[in-house]
């Protein structure tokens, strides 16, 4: 066994909602396996997801072994926890394409690949749901959960007390197929504890529940649950006005997603370090030290954001997302400004004021591209005045001489110029 103790790590990160008696003991009696659910309703995980993603992290790390399940039949149907509409049903071939990007998205952070006996495993329940027949599993399993039993549950009360649209039988049955799959992995894996999110608490409890009634009481399942991760204004964690931040870097480019942590508030960046970076305790304490004496230095978003970054992405993205931010913010070079891609340039340069001009204009100069062509200045005169002054950048680099000619070799990325007036004054030029 590992040296640490998988309950304490996570109760001095702040990770621990509810644990069921018995779990802490079953856990430093001996390895364990435990399984945490991902819905895969996309082919990204969001860091919505990463809490339990670092959950399972920690529990490899302790020792023990993870299993995380793709709900391929539960995604099929929904849960109906926290939510007040019904969802949307996927295919088979999606959740398959769906599962094997999860997996690659996993494998960064939990080693699925050793010969070390608590490596991890993915499974998906819909290989072992889409042979169970209705008639069997209403026979098998439904006899072993009254209905009483599963009106009692949070997530069904507030459905029938009028959230939303009701509830259909399909959702109504969930948490007796969740129940099922950890009677399945109990049986089948020897895995005893189930791992998820506070408003999983009732899905949990049923299949513990399922796997004494049908093996009898002597046969021990356990819970343990993390709370649902929220900003410090109560509003929702990992949202953005333009959606989730997803983990892949298609949906949500290395520079947004690092500056989603580096913008976090100070009191969320002090829970957020300890919950999504593996720093220790004395690191992340003292860092959170020398953040009271000096908040406007950021240090705690810096280091997050590094942190988070890094592991999702790679060291190298990590230092392209600086170096991007530095180009509004700091003193970045023309040659940091020309590595960008259009992706990043474009979210970079989001918000600023845009101009378009025709591909046959380039060759005019730089007072007519920025005072006639575009409203860079309000007039020549103007533009003058400040190129004099040394005032004025063309993509970083000082512009000394307001008539010099503008080419296709000023453009990044082959249709992009940057200018700027004073220092903060930015002006994205678009060629056509």
């Amino acid at each position: 066994m590992a040296t640490k103790n998988f309950v304490e790590e996570l109760e001095w990160r702040g990770m621990i909602h509810t644990i069921m008696p018995g779990a802490k003991e079953q856990l430093e009696k001996e390895m364990t396996t435990a399984y945490l659910g991902i819905d895969p309703t996309a082919d990204s995980l969001h860091i919505g997801h990463l809490v339990g993603v670092m959950i399972l992290k920690h529990f490899q790390m302790c020792g023990h072994r993870p299993i995380a399940l793709v709900g391929g039949a539960t995604g099929m149907i929904g849960d109906p926890s926290g939510k007040s509409q019904e969802r949307n049903l996927l295919d088979e071939a999606t959740l398959r394409h769906n599962q094997e990007a999860i997996k690659a998205q996993l494998a960064k952070l939990i080693d699925f690949e050793s010969d070390a006996e608590n490596k991890a495993l993915l499974v998906n329940n819909y290989d072992w749901m889409k042979e169970f027949s209705f008639l069997d599993f209403a026979r098998d399993i439904g006899k072993c959960i009254t209905v009483n039993y599963m009106m009692a549950k949070d997530s069904v009360k507030k459905r029938f007390s009028g959230e939303g649209e009701g509830m259909s039988f399909t959702e109504f049955t969930y948490q007796l197929l969740q129940g099922y799959d950890f009677l399945h992995l109990y049986q089948t894996l020897n895995c005893k504890v189930q791992l998820g999110g506070a408003d999983q608490w009732g899905n949990i409890t049923t299949g513990t529940e399922l796997i004494r009634r049908k093996l009898g009481s002597e046969n021990e399942a356990f819970a343990i649950t993390c709370p649902l991760i929220t900003k410090a204004d109560g509003t929702k964690f990992g949202k953005t006005e333009s959606g989730n931040v997803w983990l892949s870097p298609a949906y949500t480019s290395p520079y947004k997603f690092y500056q989603f942590w580096l913008n976090v508030s100070d009191e969320d960046a002090k829970r957020y370090i300890k919950i999504f970076t593996l720093l220790d305790r004395e690191t992340i304490e003292s860092l959170i030290a020398r953040h009271e004496e000096a908040p406007h230095l950021r240090e705690l978003q810096k280091t997050l954001a590094k942190e988070v970054t890094t592991m999702i992405h790679s060291a190298e993205e990590y230092e392209k997302a600086v170096e991007a931010s530095q180009i509004l913010f700091g003193g970045a070079t023309s040659e940091a400004l020309h590595k960008l891609d259009e992706q990043t340039l474009l979210q970079v340069f989001e918000g600023v004021p845009q101009f378009n001009i025709n591909r046959e204009q380039l060759g005019c100069t730089f007072v007519d591209l920025c005072a006639e062509l575009t409203k860079v200045f309000p007039s020549k005169g103007e533009c003058r005045k400040m190129v004099q002054g040394g005032g004025v950048s063309l993509n970083k680099e000082k512009v000394a001489d307001a008539m010099r000619t503008v080419t296709e070799e000023d453009l990044i990325a082959g249709k992009y110029m940057i200018a700027q007036r004073g220092k903060k004054n930015y002006y994205l030029i678009i060629v056509e």
